[in-house]
């Protein structure tokens, strides 16, 4: 599977804990760090920035599950009012990275090992931005 998958049938997610986070209250960074955090119980740690973040993404060692969707409705209002838009193409790189990091962790790594993959309910928007970062992604 892709690191990537845009779709409205959560059944396509099945065995995965789904983390659920509504585009409309993720319109900014602020907003969609907030979402995040209460939806994957981030550490009181966590610092509402991309540093942090990929911090927190690269760790999740406080949640039991072992695979993990990150999925946002709403996916045309994901991010469109934040004040600089070069911001949500770095979100969506560190996101593809992260990923594609916890594909290739093992044994040896420290960290208990998950699986992770980032999906949105299908927009044009968002299907523009992954095309133009040339992220893969699958769609069902």
């Amino acid at each position: 599977m892709a690191n990537f998958l845009i779709t409205n049938n959560l059944e396509s997610l099945n065995g995965y804990h789904i983390a659920k986070i509504d585009g409309l209250k993720a319109h900014t960074l602020r907003g969609f760090y907030e979402e995040v955090a209460k939806v994957l119980s981030f550490p009181e740690y966590f610092g509402f920035n991309l540093d942090s973040f990929d911090e927190m993404l690269n760790d999740l060692s406080w949640l039991e599950q072992t695979k993990i969707a990150i999925y946002i409705t709403n996916s045309e209002s994901f991010v469109e009012k934040e004040r600089n838009p070069d911001k949500l193409p770095t979100l969506l790189d560190l996101l593809d990275a992260t990923c594609e990091d916890w594909e290739w962790s093992d044994e040896e790594d420290e960290r208990p090992k998950k699986e992770l993959i980032i999906s949105f309910s299908p927009s044009e928007r968002i299907t523009k931005l992954l095309d133009s970062q040339e992220i893969s992604y699958e769609v069902k």
